[in-house]
């Protein structure tokens, strides 16, 4: 997989998610076979214009590489000044033209972008001059069933200067409901000659492989599928290889779940740390006995020492997970 002059060493890319992707979640996932990662989402308007508390999402480590920013705005200018800003950061930087979430779409960046193709190709074209890094967007399927126009912001994208597009084939109404259409990317891939990778709905290790058969894209964004579950790219690139993919055993579950908490802990307060990991405990128990009963029992938790003896209790006592199906 290639993105402009960039070389990746496997077709998985995990995806920037607002409150998950953070440097911890990134170095959990690296060595089950992320070929590229990419931050949360980082406002333009806030590293420009604003404090330090953008500027902790750029925070990260030799080892956190190859590594994707992406930035969401509207102001093209802006854009462009955040790119410059972010390059020796990281060696891809994103364009969000797809976010559906309201705070962002009111402020006319995200997916409002592809209300308006000419401020898009104009955010394109700013961003490209400004940095020599490879550029890429990130795009719904349109803003609603009466607007699919994810062809021609491709083309713009494309012919404005960007590496590759990534698809998350639903509208911006949708938000994450129903179905992701796959037909879509492969349409998209059919129309454009720069790479396209897809996004949505990657759940097990048999639904990226369908959709690298089913749409012909060049690489698989993996998201909410990775939730609790880093071993998912593993077990993608076993299916690839032609092996059996295995699910982890509750002992490998409680190990990287601790893993990301320590993981955690170096760059941030135990408070923070506390707060932050509930989510991700939740999710490495999904599926295990006992599951709602830990969940509560978590959520309650303050302290940091207390937060490990409820996760190692909880592992030691769950009943093994079934296999991978």
């Amino acid at each position: 997989m290639k993105i402009g002059s960039l070389h990746l060493k496997h077709k998985l890319l995990l995806a920037p998610m607002a409150g998950i992707t953070d440097l911890a979640c990134r170095l959990i996932m690296r060595p089950f076979g992320i070929g590229l990662a990419f931050s949360e989402m980082v406002s333009a308007n806030g590293l420009v214009l604003g404090g330090e508390a953008t500027k902790d999402l750029l925070i990260s480590v030799p080892e956190d590489r190859p590594l994707g920013i992406q930035l969401f705005g509207e102001n093209p200018e802006i854009l462009a000044e955040a790119c410059r800003r972010i390059e020796e950061h990281c060696d891809v930087i994103d364009i969000n033209m797809g976010c559906p979430v309201k705070k962002v779409v009111r402020s006319g960046a995200g997916s409002a972008l592809l209300k308006i193709p000419a401020r898009a190709a104009g955010i394109v074209a700013a961003m490209r001059k400004a940095t020599s890094r490879p550029l890429t967007v990130k795009i719904r399927a349109g803003w609603d069933q009466a607007c699919i126009n994810f062809l021609e912001i491709a083309h713009i994208a494309e012919q404005e200067g960007a590496d590759a597009v990534t698809l998350h084939p639903r509208t911006r109404s949708q938000g994450f409901s129903g179905c992701a259409d796959w037909t879509l990317i492969a349409t998209l891939k059919q129309q454009i000659k720069i790479p396209v990778i897809g996004s949505g709905d990657v759940f097990t290790p048999r639904d990226a492989l369908r959709m690298l058969e089913e749409t012909g894209c060049d690489a698989v964004m993996l998201g909410r599928g990775c939730y609790g579950n880093p071993w998912l790219a593993g077990q993608i690139l076993d299916l690839l290889g032609g092996k059996v993919p295995h699910a982890p055993t509750t002992q490998e579950r409680c190990e990287i779940a601790l893993l990301h908490m320590d993981t955690f802990l170096r760059h941030n307060s135990e408070r923070k740390t506390v707060l932050d990991m509930r989510k991700h405990l939740c999710w490495y128990a999904r599926g295990l006995s006992g599951a709602a009963q830990f969940r509560a029992a978590v959520n309650k938790v303050e302290q940091l020492e207390e937060l490990r003896s409820v996760v190692k209790q909880f592992f030691r006592n769950a009943e093994p997970p079934a296999e991978v199906s």
